[in-house]
């Protein structure tokens, strides 16, 4: 097969996988501390495993950075615990909006007139989720705290995202910090996780995928893909990601987003879409390997 075709099949792969990670934190009847602690550690000795570039490229912004990423999965993981995944990971999706306000500041990247409009479109989508009040289910018992969580899951992308470019400025490793960050998560919600009374050998197993297939194998090829594909496409084909993620939830938990949550993924799917497609030369930094966000 041709390398380019294998290695956009490899990305739209990674994207499916990063997608299953909602219905698979509901999956799993283990508390929500105890999925978020166990996934991420699996999940960094997974990437290490997997990712040779991991093991290199190590220095003292690689831990700063894995602070920032260690709350994205944490608060990710305890969001799709809480709320639907749909909202879990379309308020996720809003990192953009903070990134473009942080990054003249942290990266010294101006905003552009264009960066304004999708910053709006971003802001009404994001508003939208908190407009009507969703009444708890089974798979979403407290949907008003899940939301403020994946809101916050958002900013620490955001932050996340300005780490890994100020990593690849100084010539470092963004897998390190994957790993770092999946370590801090592990170590950091352990406390809250402990004891262990509970859990059948399939909760087990589900978080065996978590961590393993959801985030080390996704990693690898998203590693492996990234390079061989430009990065606009490359943006593209991970939109995959936020559209399949309900739909895994739905088949798996029979769960439906409420209207006012459709309607706002939307609006930021468009927008995210919309501003991809408007990039015909990203910068050098945006063409630097990152993690997904979950």
């Amino acid at each position: 097969m041709d390398p380019g075709r294998a290695a956009r099949l490899r990305l739209l792969l990674a994207a499916a996988l990063f997608s299953t990670g909602g219905a698979a934190i509901k999956a799993c009847e283990l508390t929500p501390w105890q999925v978020a602690s166990f996934r991420s550690g699996l999940g960094a000795l997974a990437i290490l495993w997997l990712s040779p570039d991991a093991r290199r490229g190590w220095s003292l912004r690689t831990p700063l950075v894995g602070v920032a990423y260690a709350g994205t999965v944490l608060l990710f993981a305890l969001a799709n615990r809480m709320t639907t995944s749909a909202n879990a990971i379309f308020l996720q999706s809003t990192a953009p909006l903070y990134l473009l306000l942080v990054g003249p500041l942290l990266l010294h990247e101006p905003l552009r007139r264009a960066d304004f409009a999708f910053m709006v479109s971003l802001a009404v989508g994001m508003a939208l989720f908190f407009v009507g009040a969703e009444d708890p289910r089974a798979t979403a018992p407290d949907p008003v705290r899940g939301n403020v969580l994946a809101l916050a899951s958002g900013l620490t992308w955001a932050f996340t995202i300005a780490g890994l470019r100020w990593i690849a400025k100084a010539g470092g490793s963004a897998a390190a910090a994957t790993v770092a960050g999946n370590a801090i998560g592990c170590v950091v919600a352990l406390p809250f996780a402990l004891p262990v009374v509970a859990g059948g050998a399939r909760d087990w197993a589900v978080l065996g995928f978590l961590g393993v297939v959801q985030i080390g194998v996704s990693y690898a090829l998203l590693t492996r893909s990234s390079r061989h594909v430009p990065a606009l496409e490359a943006t593209l084909l991970l939109l995959l990601e936020p559209v399949l993620n309900p739909l895994w939830a739905w088949a798996v938990h029979g769960e439906q987003p409420g209207p006012w949550s459709i309607a706002g993924g939307a609006v930021i799917l468009c927008a995210t879409l919309a501003r991809a497609l408007a990039r015909r030369r990203p910068s050098a930094p945006e063409r630097e390997d990152a993690p997904a966000s979950s």
